[in-house]
């Protein structure tokens, strides 16, 4: 008699997997309120309270340099690297042959985390968590590739690892759901992030090399102010289209 057993898929097959069929679109969630009202919740908890924040800060971090990355690299600079550090600073080095290319991946930091904080809401909500996950893991993945110090590889390295965790130990069912919690957390941070540079013009002025809305100003002659409050403009943008899908929600439940 000869009997047949099926190969299990390792973990990295399981894995790789989880990862490609997350492209696909999926079945759009529906979340009740008291589903939504968990998950901001969740998002609070992450983004708020000083022992969760000296973690998951450091993803907002890493979301922050990012944007100058990006932003360095879509305006044909050469990318020095990326360093992060465990005080939730980071440093994004880039070189550019013209000033308006600097101003611009000078500006995509505060900004950033807010705009990718929305995307993750928006994906959640519409079907796209899966691919929202799969897609921020391979962006992770090759930031790797920038990353010039150890605490930075530390940093990188561990979100990676916990968004790989999240793939492929979340059932896809609640990808969105978890999509919706780290959209409104990296929102939070956006709004935290954006408090603390401000008090630092307004209070901790010894600290303002370290601004990017004074070294723009330094770089341009544009009033930090300036800076700051075009910064928050695209947050409070973010807000809003993250807004929608949830107010949809809230009204449906009254």
């Amino acid at each position: 008699m000869n009997y047949f057993v099926a190969a299990v898929p390792s973990l990295p097959e399981q894995w790789w997997g989880r990862l490609v069929d997350g492209f696909a679109r999926a079945d759009i969630p529906v979340v009740t309120v008291t589903e939504l009202l968990v998950v901001v919740l969740v998002a609070v908890v992450l983004s708020v309270p000083g022992a969760t924040w000296r973690y998951f800060g450091l993803f907002a971090t890493v979301t922050h340099e990012l944007g100058h990355a990006f932003a360095a690299l879509t305006s044909g600079q050469r990318l020095g690297g990326i360093r992060l550090r465990l005080n939730h600073s980071g440093t994004t080095t880039s070189y550019a042959r013209g000033k308006l290319a600097a101003v611009w991946s000078g500006f995509w930091g505060y900004p950033v985390p807010g705009l990718t904080g929305a995307a993750l809401v928006w994906s959640g909500f519409n079907g796209w968590g899966p691919a929202a996950m799969s897609a921020g893991l391979l962006i992770l993945l090759a930031a790797l590739m920038f990353i010039r110090n150890v605490a930075g590889v530390f940093i990188l390295l561990a979100a990676v690892l916990a968004t790989a965790a999240l793939i492929i130990a979340v059932p896809a069912v609640f990808t969105a759901h978890v999509a919706i919690i780290l959209g409104l957390a990296l929102l939070v941070a956006a709004v935290r992030d954006l408090l603390k540079l401000t008090n630092v013009h307004l209070r901790r002025r010894d600290q303002l090399p370290t601004s990017d809305a004074y070294i723009l100003y330094r770089a341009t002659a544009v009033p930090s102010g300036v800076w700051i409050v075009l910064f928050s403009v695209v947050v409070a943008a973010s807000w809003l289209v993250a807004w929608q899908p949830m107010s949809l929600v809230f009204a449906a439940g009254t």
